[in-house]
């Protein structure tokens, strides 16, 4: 059979038809497989604070407050940075308020050159305790509207791909300032960096000796 031209642009017109009306593949969700680039961890500061009632004629506080200031310095120690910020509320009673409160802070632990007082006017009589810290965290994850799960012609993972892992891991930050200034090393014992570099110009071992008591089998199991 012997097609005319006519008949053999209607085939390739009607091909050409066919794969236009295949669904479009969207390649604009995921730029990248690294969930790293795609759902980064961000670090943001945020303001803790806490604000406890306070009696200068009781010069004390209340268990319940004590225990809350106790909560306010431990995470001060583990994550805060920069000064404690202390104010109280203005009138007679002020100076005596920020000193109770600023030797109490002294005597957990934080430096003076740290703690910084003022007054304030804005209706609460309580005492408030303020530090900036740092927050990691991730976008939201739950995008699952931009790609759809049959857009498989990039080989690309899906937009939510990595993304409860990324938040996880922001979540279990001890100190997310070490993401923006890592921490510096904590000083080195020079007395065991000195035994173990004598010991490696000797060719001797280096490794610390057990006693006879250490010195155990891994397994006792059929002896």
């Amino acid at each position: 059979m012997v097609m005319s031209d006519a008949m053999r642009a209607a085939a390739i017109a009607a091909v050409l038809l066919a794969g236009s009306c295949a669904a479009p593949v969207n390649n604009s969700a995921v730029v990248t497989d690294d969930p790293d680039m795609n759902h980064p961890i961000v670090v943001d500061t945020a303001t803790n604070a806490v604000r406890l009632s306070f009696s200068a004629a009781d010069a004390g506080l209340m268990p319940e407050d004590a225990a809350r200031f106790d909560a306010f310095v431990a995470q001060y120690k583990a994550d805060g940075n920069g000064a404690v910020n202390v104010t109280a509320p203005s009138g007679p009673t002020a100076q005596q308020t920020l000193s109770y409160f600023g030797e109490r802070l002294a005597a957990a632990g934080i430096p003076r050159s740290r703690i910084m007082v003022g007054t304030r006017n804005d209706g609460d009589w309580r005492v408030e305790l303020s530090y900036a810290g740092y927050v990691a965290h991730t976008v939201g994850c739950g995008d699952w509207g931009s790609q759809q799960a049959s857009d498989t012609a990039s080989n690309l993972p899906m937009a939510n791909f990595g993304c409860a892992v990324q938040h996880n891991i922001a979540a279990q930050i001890a100190n997310p300032r070490d993401l923006v200034d890592p921490a510096a090393l904590g000083q080195s014992d020079a007395m065991r960096r000195a035994t173990v570099m004598n010991a490696y110009e000797k060719g001797t071992p280096s490794a610390a000796t057990k006693s006879a008591d250490q010195s155990v089998a891994v397994s006792d199991v059929g002896h």
